[in-house]
């Protein structure tokens, strides 16, 4: 993006977000309210604003004496600019304020030319897993599983707009009023969603999900307590004798994140091809190609989906295709792949357990415009998965593998699941989750599979079931 449209998108404007509502009365748009304790002193919020004001009167004064050829890559040098023109202005101006508000008020400042304003700080924080921006005057935050509100605020919707446009142009997404929602993604591969006006009826929503600045390993899934080493002995032994597996689980369960582990468990020496709608995977093999399907342009035309890029991923001599989501008709495409050669495919889909999993995938795949009968979906279902691996978000945010489960096959008109691992919960004290990952004792019918590819467990990763029957 130039520094000219930077700048321009960090002015203060006077105008609306298109085709937004007037706000009745408690509508959520009304700005935070003071403190719990009483409000705020009369000397309080005079102050406040006298400290916006003259922030935003140093920024305008700032754009406005910036060179517009300003290579905005190069941010030390831009910083280092925008530094010493604020200091020479705050001279100038005779501005008093302590170090501490004027270091505040720099950083506040760059983040509105260089970075992506007021929630700027909250992506930087690591402890912030994501990230929800519920109009201009609500932002809430996850920390460990649990949401609260930041002390985060936007001037009004049209800040909230310069904000979403500096995301969305560098990959060439728009909302407007044709098209008032969108997935996007930062430059460090966060996730983003968006919705204006006048959908969004208390003003522009932005949804971002924060991925770890480093990767999160196998062993740090153990650490945490999400599997047992054993499961993740057993999910590598999945991987590498080229089952295909299936992950399952709800919005913020860590779907996209135990897809990266797994899929770092490919060998190295393999062609990967992966297809999402908002690239995130970030898989440590040399030979991957990464898809990413396009929204239409502004005439409707252009679209290329999911679906498409599955399709034409077949005549790519893949030997692993990896799909970031499967939310419609390309999950027909997909089985249909795993079923003709394409076996050790991974993927993703919402359901609350692997049973639902299952109906989902009957459901998207009608969705495909295909005319199947029932028992032919089924088939091809029982046919290309091997496993489904259901993660959840527990109640005191913690994330668990709560079932690997073998898709054994089809009786009559019913997929055969079979656990292999499961979470137990024992009890809920003192706001945290008790329980058990444990083996159920039965080993998987496609083990003969790890025997064929010279893979070997551990004794005992399976359990012993008439130790648990004796317990």
């Amino acid at each position: 993006m130039s520094l000219l449209r930077r700048i321009e998108g960090s002015r203060p404007a006077p105008t609306t977000v298109p085709g937004a509502p007037e706000a009745p009365p408690g509508d959520g748009r009304k700005p935070p309210a003071p403190p719990a304790g009483g409000p705020l002193s009369q000397t309080a919020a005079p102050a406040r604003d006298g400290m916006r004001d003259t922030r935003l009167q140093l920024q305008t004064k700032i754009i406005n004496n910036l060179d517009p050829r300003l290579d905005l890559s190069d941010v030390k040098a831009v910083r280092a600019t925008i530094d010493e023109m604020f200091n020479r202005f705050i001279e100038e101006d005779g501005v008093v304020i302590t170090r501490v508000e004027r270091q505040k008020m720099l950083e506040q400042i760059l983040d509105e030319i260089l970075g992506f304003g007021p929630i700027q700080p909250l992506l930087n924080d690591d402890s912030v897993t994501e990230v929800m921006v519920n109009g201009p005057f609500r932002t809430y935050i996850e920390r460990k599983g649990k949401l609260v509100l930041s002390d985060v605020t936007f001037r009004d919707d049209d800040h909230v707009m310069r904000v979403i446009e500096r995301i969305i142009a560098p990959i060439g997404r728009r909302v407007d009023e044709s098209k008032p929602y969108e997935d996007a993604r930062l430059p460090d591969g966060s996730r983003v969603n968006i919705i204006i006006p006048p959908l969004a009826l208390n003003g522009p929503v932005v949804t971002i999900r924060k991925f770890p600045k480093t990767r999160i390993m196998p062993e740090d899934y153990v650490k945490f307590g999400t599997a047992t080493a054993e499961m993740m002995e057993f999910l590598r032994a999945c991987v590498e004798a080229r089952l295909n597996i299936f992950i399952s689980g709800g919005t913020g369960s860590g779907k996209t994140t135990l897809l990266n582990i797994m899929s770092g468990f490919i060998p190295e020496d393999e062609r990967i091809v992966t297809i999402e709608d908002a690239a995130e995977l970030r898989l440590v093999q040399d030979h991957v190609v990464r898809l990413e399907s396009r929204a239409p342009n502004i005439e409707g035309k252009g679209a290329v989906t999911i679906m498409d890029l599955v399709k034409n991923s077949l005549r790519m001599r893949p030997e692993r295709i990896v799909v970031g989501e499967i939310r419609g008709g390309e999950a027909l495409s997909m089985l249909q792949a795993m079923n003709t050669g394409h076996d050790g495919s991974l993927s993703t889909g919402h359901a609350n357990a692997p049973r639902d999993m299952i109906s989902r995938l009957e459901t998207m795949c009608l969705m495909a415009g295909v005319d199947l009968p029932a028992r032919a979906i089924k088939e091809q279902i029982a046919s290309a998965l091997d496993v489904i691996v259901q993660i959840s978000r527990l109640k005191d945010g913690s994330r668990k593998i709560t079932h690997i489960t073998e898709v054994q096959g089809i009786e009559g008109e019913t997929v055969v699941l079979q656990d292999v691992f499961i979470f137990e919960q024992t009890a809920f004290i003192d706001g945290k989750v008790q329980g058990r990952l444990r083996p159920t004792g039965i080993r998987p019918k496609f083990s003969e599979k790890f025997e064929a590819a010279g893979i070997k467990l551990p004794p005992g990763v399976f359990g012993n079931l008439n130790a648990d029957l004796l317990r």
